[in-house]
């Protein structure tokens, strides 16, 4: 015997799913809101530029994009309350997209900074900014995909930022430099780039960032080592797999000529396996490897080229606009 579903009873559960929802949302803007500025910038030229701005210390740091502040030293954050600021910039690292600014008087306290490695594909974020001059705007969407690239771009030096999130969140200019919080209400990225219509991408709060906001903190610049070589993640041949305990590596898909890379042996179509001994299975894991300290220094680092495992010693350079 078939039985007709009373469309009333699925009303309570999809009402109970929408609540829940809700509640997500709307903890973490109420929580969120109050720590995220709106930034306006005005360069030398009398150029003006306008973004978001997210609290993260106690005494009035904010992170934000470093293409949102450009070449200007100065500007003003105007919080959701309608507390408004002077801030400073304290440094920016236009490879990373990340600057940091320092509020003259009182601001909000701090946001908390999560891990954006935690994440997972399909997982609930929401983004808090302030787009088209809209203060406090709130959006919330899914972790679309993660482990995307972005190119960045410091005068002829080019770079690719990697492990970024790409979300569904709706972001609008303004957005850029606002927080990307998970359930949690807790900054998982710095909302960075509309790259297409329903699609928006953050640069992500990990142990790698946070090397980069700390050299801005305190040294208003990253100094970065330098390779020369471009590489992807790649799956790792089964018997290789087994032999070293994980499934993936980095596949080097090119290489500078004259480079550091170049100099070492290193070739394109090498998967690489170790650097500085230790396992490399994703860009971070090189990249956490290539900030002031290494420069000078060898590196050594186990390739798989051809069935056989070679081990080639590196030396970084550092990384200058003319690399």
């Amino acid at each position: 015997m078939s039985v007709t579903p009373d469309p009333g009873m699925a009303a309570p559960a999809e009402s109970a799913a929408l609540d829940a929802y809700s509640r997500v949302v709307t903890a973490v803007a109420a929580e969120l809101t109050p720590h995220v500025a709106a930034l306006q910038v005005t360069d030398a030229a009398g150029r003006s530029g306008a973004g978001s701005a997210v609290v993260f210390t106690g005494d009035g740091l904010l992170l934000t994009n470093a293409h949102v502040v450009g070449r200007t030293r100065r500007g003003r954050a105007v919080f959701a309350d309608g507390t408004e600021a002077d801030v400073d910039v304290v440094g920016a690292d236009p490879l990373s997209d990340l600057a940091v600014v320092r509020a003259r008087t009182g601001t909000p306290p701090a946001a908390s900074l999560g891990d954006a490695g935690s994440l997972r594909v399909g997982q609930l974020v929401v983004a808090v900014g302030n787009p088209l001059g809209l203060a406090g705007s709130v959006t919330a969407g899914v972790v679309s995909g993660l482990g995307r690239s972005l190119p960045t771009r410091d005068g002829r030096t080019a770079r690719v930022v990697e492990d970024v999130i790409q979300t569904d969140a709706a972001l609008n200019p303004g957005n850029s430099g606002g927080a990307l919080a998970d359930a949690s209400c807790r900054v998982v990225g710095i909302n960075t780039a509309v790259a297409g219509w329903g699609l928006g991408l953050a640069v992500p709060v990990n142990d790698t960032t946070r090397r980069i906001i700390g050299a801005l903190v305190r040294d208003g610049r990253v100094r970065r080592a330098y390779l020369g070589l471009v590489s992807t993640p790649a799956p790792l041949p089964g018997p290789l797999a087994e032999r070293v305990g994980r499934p993936r590596g980095l596949r080097i898909v090119d290489v500078v000529p004259g480079s550091p890379a170049d100099r070492s042996g290193l070739k394109a179509g090498d998967l690489v396996l170790e650097a500085g001994r230790a396992p490399v299975a994703e860009a971070q894991s090189l990249q956490r490897l290539l900030f002031a300290e290494a420069i000078g220094q060898s590196l050594p680092v186990t390739v798989y080229r051809r069935g056989a495992m070679v081990d080639v010693i590196t030396v970084p350079t550092e990384l200058t606009g003319q690399a």
